[in-house]
C-alpha cells in the first residue's frame, strides 16, 4: 500500500523551493500532527530552503531556518490562534514559493488535515446533520461562543476555493470526511498518510527496559498517547487486570497521569503500570515492548502504531472507523484489529493471544515491518514535491 495517492513517480523538478511551514507547536512531545510536519522538515530541508514558523520550537535540524512567532494570548486559546494565523501572514505573504500549514489559518497554499473538521463536529456529518430547531440552537450557540465561531470560520476561510491551493488528508478516512463537508476541495485534495524512519540497529530489550526503569523478565506492553482517555486508556487498565503479571508502559503527556495513576490503583495493577510521561524519543518503549496497545476511540491515523511496526512490535488496534491506519491493516495478518475498542474483555484477550502464541507474534511483527517499509517519510515528502511543483507550475 503506497504512502500517498498523489503520483509521487512523476517526474519532477529539481528546482530548490523555498517553503514556509507553520505548526505553532514544533516539538517532538507535541502530537501525531507535531511530529508529521516535523519528519516533513526533515526530509524536504535535505533539497529545498525550508522555514518553520512556530511558537514554541524544540527542534534542531541541519539546514532549517527557525523563526519564532510571539504568543502573547496563552488563553483564550482561540484568541492566540487569531494572533498566529496573522502573524504568519505577514511574515510569510512575500518571497516564498510554498506556504505550507498544518494550523487552521486562512492563508497559505498546502493545508495538510490531521483531525476531522471543526463544521462536522459542530454541525454533524451527512448521515447525523442537524436539522430544524436543534440546527437553530446550534447555530445560535456557535454564533454567541467566540471560540466556535472562529474555528469555524477559520477552517472555512483556510479551505474556501483558490486557484493555488491544495490540502493533504493524513488518511484515506479523513479525505472521505473533508470532501462531504466541502465538496469543492474534490478537485485539489489528495492523501499523503504519515511516514515512518526504519531503525537501522536495534536496541536489545533488556538495555530498553533498563533505560526505562522496568522489570526485565516479564512480558510488556506499550501504549504511547498524549490523551488518555481518547486514546483507550481506561479500558486497557481494565483488561490488564486479566493479565496477571504483565506490564504496561505508558508514554505521552504527563497532564493525565495523576488522574490514571489512581484508577490503576482502585483496580490494584499500579505496581505493574509505569508512566514514563513525556519522551523525545520514544523508541526505546517500542523496544521494551512486546506488544502495542492501542484500543483508541478516535484517531484520524494513529502515528505510533506505524512507528511500532517499524521497530518489530505486534500492534493490537481499534479497527476503521475508529483508527484510520486501520483502513490499510488486514486483521491477523499485520495487525491484530479490536471491533470494539471499549470492550475489555476483547481487548485482554487479543493481548493475550500475541502475548502467549510466539508464532503469531512473529508473523505480525514481520508483516507489520513489511506495511511500514512502504510507508517511509522519504515517500511522504516525494509526494509533496509532487504537491509543491504542482502548484508551482499551475501559478
Amino acid at each position: 500500500m503506497k504512502t500517498s495517492d498523489v503520483d509521487s513517480s512523476a517526474s519532477i523538478s529539481p528546482r530548490r523551493l523555498k517553503i514556509a511551514v507553520l505548526n505553532r507547536l514544533f516539538s517532538p512531545t507535541g502530537g501525531g500532527a507535531e511530529r508529521y510536519s516535523m519528519a516533513l522538515v526533515e526530509q524536504l530541508s535535505a533539497r529545498h530552503e525550508v522555514h518553520v514558523f512556530a511558537q514554541e520550537i524544540n527542534h534542531q535540524w541541519p539546514g532549517v531556518h527557525y523563526h519564532r512567532i510571539a504568543c502573547w494570548f496563552k488563553k483564550p486559546r482561540w484568541l492566540n490562534q487569531v494572533w498566529y494565523a496573522y502573524a504568519t501572514w505577514r511574515a510569510t505573504r512575500k518571497g516564498f514559493d510554498i506556504v505550507h500549514s498544518h494550523e487552521n489559518v486562512w492563508h497559505g497554499n498546502v493545508h495538510t488535515m490531521h483531525v476531522k473538521t471543526v463544521q462536522r463536529s459542530l454541525l454533524g456529518d451527512a448521515a447525523g446533520k442537524l436539522k430544524g430547531f436543534a440546527l437553530v440552537l446550534r447555530r445560535l450557540k456557535i454564533a454567541f461562543s467566540p471560540r466556535l465561531l472562529t474555528y469555524l470560520t477559520l477552517e472555512r476561510a483556510r479551505l474556501a476555493a483558490r486557484a493555488d491551493m491544495a490540502v493533504v488528508a493524513a488518511s484515506t478516512p479523513l479525505q472521505a470526511e473533508l470532501v462531504a463537508q466541502y465538496p469543492h476541495l474534490v478537485t485539489v485534495i489528495s492523501t499523503v498518510t504519515p511516514g515512518v524512519n526504519i531503525p537501522k540497529v536495534r536496541m536489545p530489550i533488556v538495555d530498553a527496559r533498563r533505560a526505562l526503569g522496568v522489570p526485565g523478565d516479564s512480558q510488556c506492553i506499550a501504549f504511547v498517547a498524549n490523551d488518555y482517555a481518547r486514546k483507550g486508556l481506561p479500558t486497557l487498565l481494565v483488561a490488564l487486570q486479566k493479565l496477571p503479571g504483565v506490564q504496561l508502559l505508558i508514554a505521552g503527556h504527563a497532564g493525565q497521569i495523576v488522574q490514571f495513576k489512581a484508577v490503576a490503583k482502585s483496580l490494584g495493577i499500579l505496581q505493574r503500570v509505569h508512566f514514563l510521561g513525556p519522551l523525545s524519543e520514544v523508541s526505546p518503549v517500542y523496544y521494551a515492548a512486546n506488544v502495542l496497545a492501542h484500543p483508541t476511540l478516535e484517531d484520524t491515523f494513529a502515528m505510533v502504531v506505524l512507528e511500532a511496526m517499524a521497530h518489530g512490535v505486534p500492534a493490537v488496534v481499534s479497527r476503521a472507523p475508529y483508527c484510520g491506519i486501520s483502513a490499510l491493516l488486514a486483521d491477523g495478518k499485520n495487525a491484530v484489529l479490536l471491533e470494539q475498542p471499549q470492550d475489555a474483555a476483547m481487548l485482554s484477550a487479543a493481548l493475550q493471544h500475541v502475548l502467549n502464541d510466539h508464532a503469531a507474534a512473529d508473523s505480525l511483527a514481520h508483516e507489520g515491518l513489511a506495511f511500514a517499509l512502504l510507508h517511509t517519510w522519504d515517500s511522504a515528502a516525494r509526494a509533496y514535491e509532487a504537491v509543491y511543483y504542482r502548484l508551482c507550475t499551475n501559478n
